[in-house]
């Protein structure tokens, strides 16, 4: 075999390597892949699919829910004593509550204002520190929420919107969600889109 025919089988040779190496490496892309994309669409999947039953549970009648009708709503400078524990609405403040998580109660009045915004006030009293945390978490950076304690209000926590309130014994009811999914800037916000910032800082 002369020294240009070795050579040329040297090169054959040298490309099948190189193809088995290339499909080798396309294979394992390929693999790997699959593996982050078929995880990644169930969880979007599922993400998608737990979205929309909120949604859908939104829509419907939340069990507990207490509706009232508002009869007033004037910018006062006296103190107002609401018939509910938090107040759901009424004459307030002029001046809202800055929207937040407060470790101290907050007047009432500026707060009552922040729901005519289109916030949501979770209320508690009696919780423990884990179950505070958990509120906290569940509440993250979520805008339009106030959080606070409220003494002697009748139930462990309370959510509050304007004309709406729920009462619930545990941090793990899933109505919870639901109702700030609803009411959060709903439609039974008299002021959507008022600011929930730049107010009283508790």
């Amino acid at each position: 075999m002369d020294k240009r025919q070795e050579a040329q089988e040297l090169l054959a040779k040298q490309k099948t390597k190189e193809k088995r190496t290339k499909l080798l490496t396309i294979s394992v892309i390929a693999a790997a892949a699959l593996a982050i994309l078929i995880p990644t669409a169930v969880v979007l999947t599922g993400a998608a699919q737990e979205k929309s039953d909120m949604a859908a549970a939104a829509q419907a009648p939340i069990k507990g829910v207490q509706h009232y009708e508002v009869a007033s709503s004037e910018h006062v400078g006296t103190k107002v004593t609401y018939p509910q524990k938090p107040g759901i609405g009424g004459d307030h403040n002029a001046v809202w509550l800055n929207c937040g998580i407060y470790d101290q109660p907050v007047p009432e009045n500026n707060a009552v204002h922040s729901l005519e915004h289109g916030a949501v006030w979770v209320s508690y009293d009696g919780i423990s520190d884990a179950e505070k945390t958990t509120l906290t978490r569940d509440i993250g950076e979520k805008t339009y929420m106030l959080m606070s304690p409220y003494p002697e209000q009748g139930a462990k926590i309370k959510l509050t919107a304007w004309g709406e309130q729920l009462s619930v014994d545990s941090v793990d009811d899933p109505r919870i969600d639901v109702f700030v999914k609803k009411y959060r800037q709903g439609p039974q916000t008299p002021e959507p889109g008022a600011p929930c910032t730049g107010g009283l800082s508790g």
